[in-house]
């Protein structure tokens, strides 16, 4: 085994881990108990029926029920004669990957989104001394590109889709002090960009590699050279009009529906996601969206199909039947059917038809051929894109505000304090962080200032924080909102990004301000991509939720629902919104 592939488990260690929980928080939805196929699960079938269970991405599960639907209906059978019975279960490709290893989920086909999670769960199985569980590789099913999505008459004033647009299209119009003057709309203002955060999601490290190949010129990249500076200083450039990070793409797909142009002006999302959000949202969207492969390279996701043959719970027949499906869903007919779900077949000789057309906001003409897949990030590369986009991306100024009102006493106090300390501890050195505890009283403890300089003592402060009193949260967070917005005006050009995470179990006993005072004065009317964004944590059954979520959607952050088992995956989830 080569040094990449060897070096690969450490290399993600936070990444990839962070992915797993958050995968297993986010998705767990997607992940139904039956996803397994441990004989308690596994449905009882006539003697003459084979069980083919397939975890699949949920991003393609629609056409892999359609496509299985066809192969039992041909008849399809062994070469023992038996019938094939195909079940196909929708999962996470992070929760997967965890699950495959506990042991939880077993498949006799395991299909995640991207190539990176066969390596990360393959590289884990030898970390841990286990057999490999397949005899050939994994084989592509279909394709889901990642790209940028742009609210159409931007991308048209960019030139798409006549001329080609890329990174380094973008990369000038960052630059640009004038903004979208640059093509003749003064009226947009600067360019304002979300993506995932690379440490915390697959779409987002693909997002970074995707724009350091796009600067370089370069077919194939070294993790050395992602350090060049002139990389290093298109990335900062990058990082000053990005706005908004997240784990998933789903949650930026929603802003930009709900908040429209004037918050983002593109995300990079999934070919897929663009064209369903003019599909599902064509009546909120002020425009509709145009996909845009970056014309220097895009990741052409394959989904590969990986058939499990080695492991104890796959019989030799239960293998066969799996390479028999492969070899179904791989005929033309099927791959027809992908266009359906806005997914495109692996033969590029297949004509795209609707939704996978310019009507509705991508290029049909654009292939494999025409902009060319990029190399996924083997270990020592992703270490070095989320080292680099560490070292430019905009730092945040964070406020922690803490409800010790008398109702977290006990082991509430204690998993709030537990999780706090984890939370700052996994802030970036540069990043500068406060505290501010509310009872019925609220009290400054730390104005924010470089984590690197102060965390290890307000660490401590936060391990001795007690419960008692009333609850001040309107005045907690409007008094929260002063001190950033202060900070905020003396950041001249604007470089830092601003939130407030905001955990409470409770409701405001205090009444000053009320609630309608505290929005209409302490808050935005509406969010802005560069306002201070706040986080609220409604921690247990008591915390008013509705007060909270209003409070996330006005300054464009978002609301968590915790319990004391979720906290910590909570706060990692925040982690990457900053």
């Amino acid at each position: 085994m080569n040094r990449t592939r060897t070096i690969f488990f450490s290399i993600f260690g936070l990444a990839m881990l962070a992915a797993w929980f958050l995968a297993g928080e986010i998705d767990k939805k997607d992940v139904p108990p039956s996803a397994d196929n441990t004989a308690a699960n596994t449905p009882v079938l006539p003697a003459d029926t084979l069980d083919l269970s397939i975890a699949s991405s949920s991003t393609k599960q629609a056409w892999m029920e359609q496509v299985a639907t066809n192969f039992m209906a041909s008849n399809a059978m062994t070469q023992s004669g038996k019938k094939i019975a195909v079940r196909v279960r929708s999962v996470s490709s992070g929760g997967s990957t965890r699950s495959l290893l506990e042991g939880s989920l077993k498949p006799v086909v395991w299909s995640p989104g991207s190539r990176s999670w066969v390596a990360q769960w393959q590289e884990s199985l030898r970390q841990q001394n286990q057999a490999k569980l397949m005899t050939k590789d994994c084989q592509p099913s279909i394709y889901t590109p990642l790209g940028i999505a742009m609210w159409r008459p931007m991308a048209e004033a960019l030139g798409w889709p006549d001329q080609p647009v890329g990174w380094k299209t973008i990369v000038k119009l960052t630059s640009d002090p004038n903004g979208w003057e640059r093509y003749k709309h003064p009226e947009w203002g600067k360019f304002r960009l979300g993506h995932a955060h690379p440490q915390y999601g697959n779409s987002g490290l693909l997002t970074v590699t995707s724009f350091i190949y796009g600067l370089s010129n370069k077919k194939v990249l070294s993790p050395q050279e992602v350090y060049a500076q002139p990389i290093k200083t298109a990335l900062s450039q990058l990082a000053k009009n990005t706005s908004k990070y997240g784990v998933v793409t789903e949650d930026l797909v929603q802003l930009m529906v709900k908040e429209g142009p004037r918050y983002l002006h593109a995300i990079a999302t999934y070919e897929a996601e663009a064209v369903n959000m003019n599909i599902k949202y064509a009546d909120e969207l002020r425009f509709p969206v145009a996909f845009i492969f970056p014309s220097e390279g895009a990741f052409w996701g394959d989904h590969p199909y990986c058939i499990l043959d080695k492991a104890d719970w796959v019989s030799d027949e239960q293998a066969e039947a799996a390479h028999l499906f492969y070899e179904f869903l791989s005929h033309a007919e099927q791959q027809k059917l992908a266009i359906n779900n806005r997914l495109r077949p692996l033969n590029t000789q297949i004509p795209l038809h609707a939704p996978l057309d310019l009507a509705h906001g991508t290029d049909p003409h654009i292939t494999p051929d025409t902009v060319p897949p990029l190399p996924e990030p083997s270990g020592e590369m992703g270490q070095a894109v989320i080292d680099v986009f560490l070292q430019t991306k905009r730092k945040a100024t964070i406020l922690l505000v803490l409800d010790t009102s008398g109702s977290m006493g006990g082991n509430k106090i204690r998993y709030a304090t537990e999780a706090s300390v984890n939370f700052l501890k996994r802030l970036h050195p540069d990043d500068h962080v406060g505290l501010l505890t509310f009872n019925q009283h609220t009290t400054l403890l730390q104005t924010p200032k470089r984590v690197a300089d102060s965390v290890e003592p307000l660490v401590g402060t936060v391990q001795n924080l007690l419960a008692r009193g009333g609850t001040a949260l309107h005045a907690a967070v409007c008094k929260s909102v002063d001190i950033l917005q202060a900070l905020r005006q003396e950041d001249q050009d604007n470089s830092r990004l601003y939130g407030i995470v905001l955990l409470s179990d409770g409701d405001d006993t205090r009444g000053q301000p009320s609630a309608n005072e505290m929005f209409a004065t302490c808050l935005p009317s509406h969010a802005e991509a560069d306002g201070i964004k706040v986080f609220p944590i409604a921690f247990g059954q008591e915390a008013n939720q509705s007060v909270l979520q209003r409070i996330a959607q006005v300054s464009g952050g978002k609301m968590f629902a915790a319990s004391p088992q979720s906290l910590d995956k909570i706060y990692l989830k925040i982690s990457a919104e900053q």
